[in-house]
């Protein structure tokens, strides 16, 4: 695609990294000393081009205030290069010695080395790469001293700059190294409870993260919160900015428009941080919707900004907004082998607070920029620094990867379908795909995506259980029924059902690409395209009989239904998604089956009209604006 250089790779390239704010605002040599206390220091070279990504040379000190004894670890991030680096640590009794070290392989690369608790003093790191020291940071060991009250949610100590950003990218892939799409939680604080996976576990001393804590956060998003969960519980533990707006949502002829911006620094009756912090993501949650996502691209007053679709822009923490209001963060890339294709793995929220791994394919990912509501895409949070001791957002045209950030584009305005998800595909596999392994990773996502709904469906069956006789109202109008509150949210799966739809036409509509797109895959010359699609087909049809999935029907038996044939009934998954319909209709069980006979309960005759009425959005694998 024009303007994307998928072989463009990370260099070991630094900037700047101040403590108060960025470099524009004038920091005296006095005020750079601050560094210290900060816990966090980098350094800088120059951008070689403008177009590749810029790593940052970054360290940071976990948790914020060692005590004496306490064992400590160091963060660094950068190039690929630092996962060779060397970080020595020296203090008053001499050098200490790294017990382990854990890295990290994404852009921007990381690495932790942990150590052993050491006496009270002051410290020194350096960070040595490619036999050059590229940084040091001085830091101290002594008891903690208590936090007295501020009167607002957090106070900032910096704004964001490129070395926090970083640290930001390199934290998000932590949280989520080594997950799959086997992967989910129950609410996003199971996620931060885990002390293996978050390196800011407990990070301000205050049992913040302890699962049985007395004062513990809690945190149950839905898609639309999950990003900004994610950034406040960050920017929280560093003492960053942070703020959101509220929005309307926009219509078809205007996106939606931001107003009232709320940080941060908004005042808190509560004492302890930890309870004034819970309390402030619940305002969050309330003011935060499906179309804060959706600004227009070149708003300078968004929570987000877009990005290239470039491999170097495209970092864990970057937010993709689809155009109907599902929202996904980027956590990680798995490189595309010999034997397996890529993958770009994302994490959502769904409205139960239940947060999973998903890949990015047709099945997860919508993109359309007809006839929606906003703008959507890839975008990555506007970072917030600090000017004169206020909070300031950033303007699009000092987002520049020299001055650390992945820079602001409009590549994805008015972009085709067609051709973002082919720039993707080739961004996620550089080299010419194998047509077996593909189709078979295909069928693969798809089968994984039936898994997850077989778990959304048997949530609404465990209700009505519960609350037999019960009717779930059902919005008026097709926009309501894609997007409401209330039970009909938690347990409908119009949503969910789209996406599976769009998910199996990406599986049948494979082998026909083949004949359309030879160029693409990894085909034989001693072979034509139309021999390789009739292959296809059979092994389509093979590995789909061999995946199923088991529901339990109204009668408490279990019924197994392959793949293949989910497939053939996939038209009556278009009026699948009520509720209050019984399990068997919701698998798509097909009229005067044997299946379909244990099922008892069925959606009234006036939601059944309206459905009817709706489906033609279902049959066109449009979704209705929201």
């Amino acid at each position: 695609m024009a303007g994307i250089n998928i072989r463009s790779l990370i260099l070991g390239l630094t900037i700047p990294l101040i403590f108060n704010c960025i470099a524009s605002c004038g920091d005296s040599p006095a005020q750079k000393k601050n560094l210290v206390s900060s816990g966090m220091t980098d350094s800088t070279k120059e951008s070689v081009t403008p177009y590749e990504y810029q790593s940052v040379n970054t360290m940071l000190v976990l948790p914020k205030n060692p005590n004496p004894g306490e064992p400590f670890r160091i963060l660094a991030t950068g190039g690929e290069n630092i996962r060779k680096a060397h970080i020595i640590v020296n203090g008053p009794s001499g050098s200490l010695e790294c017990l382990k070290s854990k890295i990290g392989k994404e852009l921007p690369c990381w690495r932790i080395d942990d150590f052993n608790g050491s006496s009270a003093g002051k410290y020194k790191i350096t960070l040595i790469a490619d036999k050059k020291v590229v940084s040091n940071l001085e830091f101290i060991i002594s008891p903690k001293e208590g936090t007295p009250p501020t009167g607002v949610v957090w106070k900032t100590l910096r704004g964001w700059d490129g070395g926090t950003e970083a640290i930001y990218s390199a934290w998000i892939n932590a949280l989520f190294q080594g997950c799959d799409e086997q992967s989910s939680w129950s609410a996003l604080h199971e996620v931060t409870q885990n002390q293996n996976q978050n390196f800011l576990y407990n990070y301000l001393s205050l049992g913040e993260d302890d699962p049985n804590g007395k004062n513990r956060l809690i945190m149950q998003p839905d898609c639309a919160d999950n990003p900004f969960y994610l950034r406040a519980y960050f920017a929280w533990k560093l003492g960053l900015p942070f703020g959101y707006h509220l929005s309307d949502r926009g219509s078809l002829v205007h996106n939606p428009k931001t107003g009232q911006w709320i940080t941060n620094e908004t005042s808190s009756s509560k004492t302890l941080p930890a309870l004034a912090f819970n309390a402030f993501l619940r305002r969050v949650k309330d003011g935060v919707h499906s179309g804060t996502a959706r600004t227009a691209l070149d708003d300078e007053n968004s929570d987000y900004y877009p990005v290239s679709l470039e491999r170097g822009a495209l970092h864990p923490g970057i937010v993709f907004a689809d155009p109907y209001g599902h929202t996904l963060i980027l956590v990680g890339w798995v490189p595309q082998t010999n034997d397996h294709p890529g993958l770009l793995l994302s994490v959502d929220a769904q409205p139960d607070g239940s947060v999973g791994i998903k890949r990015f394919w047709k099945g997860n990912f919508l993109f359309n920029t007809s006839g929606v509501i906003g703008e959507p895409g890839f975008k990555a949070f506007r970072p917030i620094s600090v000017r004169e001791g206020a909070p300031y957002l950033m303007r699009n045209k000092a987002l520049t990867a020299s001055a650390g950030f992945v820079p602001f584009s409009l590549q994805q305005r008015k972009m085709k379908s067609d051709v973002f998800y082919h720039t993707m595909d080739r961004l996620i596999n550089p080299k010419p795909l194998d047509p077996e392994t593909a189709l078979l990773d295909l069928i693969q996502a798809l089968h994984e995506q039936l898994m997850v709904r077989v778990t959304s469906v048997a949530n609404g069956e465990a209700y009505f259980k519960l609350h037999p006789g019960t009717v779930i109202p059902m919005p008026s109008s097709a926009a309501g029924i894609f997007q409401t509150g209330g039970q009909w949210e938690d347990f409908s799966t119009p949503n969910r059902d789209l996406r599976l739809l769009i998910a199996m036409d990406a599986v049948l509509d494979f082998p026909d690409m083949i004949v359309h797109s030879p160029e693409d895959f990894n085909i034989s010359r001693l072979v034509s395209p139309e021999q390789v699609k009739k292959k296809l087909l059979a092994i389509l049809d093979h590995k789909a009989s061999e995946l199923s999935i088991s529901y339990v029907r109204s009668n408490g038996s279990l019924q197994k239904l392959t793949v293949r044939e989910i497939l053939k009934r996939m038209d009556n998954f278009e009026m699948a998604y009520n509720p209050n319909d019984g399990i068997e209709i919701r698998w798509g069980a097909p009229e005067n089956s044997d299946e379909r006979a244990t099922c008892h309960r069925r959606t009234p005759s006036n939601q059944l009209e309206k459905m009817r009425s709706v489906r033609i959005w279902f049959h066109k694998r449009l979704h209705p604006p929201t």
